[in-house]
């Protein structure tokens, strides 16, 4: 019989709570579904689950650990006061801590949080990636000789595809530097630019630590869009419901693969996540060509792992149910 576990369930919150909050009310929210899905499922296996929400402080989490210790915390802390990129410094104080923790160390939150250092070490090993340049804040903003229209402009270290809009696709030097400038000025954030590799958007999820586990592929289909707006996976996209219901947007399953082609797909995404050394569970973002060929477009560290995302769904469809999956999750953490 499996052991049950004292769980710390760990996650971020729009505002504080004191410790021993129960986020019931919060739980009935669809804004809460992957947490109420995660908690819901540890309870469903046996698990002893405190929760904390972590806003703008961390000592509620030290607090936290330091007044009971949990065997392990189970970390869907995506945000930190409001900023993505300090994801990884909530992992740093659980390490410094010598907590055992589910999803991907800090080194790896690190290098997926930077697109174009991610994008570096792919490309390094052989990983097709789009050709990108990036812009810092306080630097010159102009077109590259290398790269060629029309390109994608994000936000460098922003996370969920904030900031990306229809308008992130530029097809003249004017409004590239156009958007550029928006993400400077307006975004406070450094850009990063990548040639549009025009195909179908793939979403790949993959587990394991040496032993790796690549789940079937799916896939965002963009409705009844109009054909001459960009294919891209933008904010509203992946996450407005009524923009989405308008557009007939939705994920499904990939079909159709050419023979060998969805082959290709995982292999590319086994080898990306060996290349970043990543650990737990994460998800790529792939853009496959009419070609078939296959690009790395983001790589993702902790994904949302909510009982109807793609993640989940891409397990359950290999027969891996939702309490399966965060039991072996939780393995993967002990075995780390």
């Amino acid at each position: 019989m499996r052991k049950k576990l004292n769980i710390l369930l760990l996650f971020d919150s729009p505002y504080s709570k004191p410790r021993g909050y129960d986020y019931a009310e919060e739980f009935q929210s669809s804004d809460w579904e992957a947490e109420s899905d995660v908690s819901k499922a540890l309870c469903a296996l046996g698990h002893k689950v405190r929760l904390l929400g972590l806003y703008n402080d961390i000592i509620p989490l030290i607090e936290e650990i330091k007044s009971e210790k949990a065997d392990v915390v189970f970390n869907l802390a995506e945000v930190f006061n409001q900023k993505s990129h300090l994801e990884k410094n909530i992992v740093c104080v659980l390490e410094m801590l010598g907590v055992i923790q589910t999803g991907a160390s800090a080194a790896s939150l690190f290098i997926c949080n930077d697109k174009a250092l991610t994008k570096k070490i792919l490309n390094f090993h052989r990983i097709k990636v789009p050709q990108f340049h990036t812009f810092y804040r306080g630097h010159r903003i102009w077109l590259p000789k290398t790269l060629k229209l029309p390109l994608v402009v994000k936000p460098l270290c922003e996370e969920a595809s904030r900031g990306i809009a229809q308008a992130s696709v530029t097809d003249s030097e004017e409004s590239f530097c156009e958007r550029v400038r928006f993400i400077h000025e307006t975004m406070k954030h450094d850009a990063i630019a990548e040639e549009y590799i025009d195909g179908r958007e793939l979403y790949v999820g993959v587990f394991g630590n040496k032993r790796i586990t690549v789940l079937p592929p799916t896939e965002i289909k963009f409705g009844t869009m109009s054909e001459d707006e960009p294919r891209i996976a933008t904010y509203k996209a992946k996450w407005d419901n009524q923009y989405r219901k308008k557009w007939g947007i939705r994920n499904v399953f990939s079909a159709r693969l050419a023979h060998g082609v969805e082959e290709k797909v995982k292999d590319t995404c086994e080898r990306a996540y060996r290349a970043l050394n990543m650990r737990c569970y994460a998800r790529f973002d792939v853009r496959m060509t009419a070609e078939n060929q296959v690009f790395i477009i983001e790589a993702n560290a902790n994904p949302s792992i909510g009982r109807y995302e793609d993640f989940a769904m891409a397990a359950e469809k290999i027969g891996i149910s939702y309490q399966k999956l965060m039991q072996r999750i939780i393995d993967l953490a002990f075995r780390r």
